[in-house]
């Protein structure tokens, strides 16, 4: 192999290598602000439209009030819900997803899609 050759592949590996941290760090930006045992089925409950505290909370069974909020202000922070709250009593709050909420949609579907396809593999004993 020729010096040249050898210099290329290096450079080659080397930006490769750093595509694939790249990639690395942007998957993780986005567990980051999906991840976690509940903001998924939140995303998906508000994917149907507009909901309030207390029915988001039946539609997941088995989450606390506390990881509830917890959960629904970290994803106001990270921009994906919104919160409106209504000067009324008793106070009424609705959530709902925001555009970039809403740009979440196909992450979601081709995850679900992956899984239909990876428990037909697992049934037929094919993975």
């Amino acid at each position: 192999m020729s010096l040249a050759f050898l210099k290329f592949t290096k450079l080659t590996m080397k930006a490769e290598a750093e595509n694939n941290r790249r990639l690395t760090c942007e998957v993780e930006t986005t567990l980051k602000v999906i991840g976690g045992r509940w903001k998924v089925l939140i995303i998906r409950e508000l994917m149907t439209g507009v909901k309030r505290f207390g029915e988001l909370q039946r539609a997941l069974p088995g989450v606390t009030q506390k990881m509830l909020t917890q959960q629904l202000r970290e994803m106001e922070e990270d921009g994906i819900i919104h919160r409106e709250v209504y000067p009324q009593i008793p106070p009424k709050v609705e959530y709902s997803l925001t555009p970039l909420g809403e740009t979440l949609q196909p992450i979601l579907y081709a995850m679900h899609e992956w899984a239909v396809q990876r428990l037909a593999l697992k049934n037929h004993h094919q993975y």
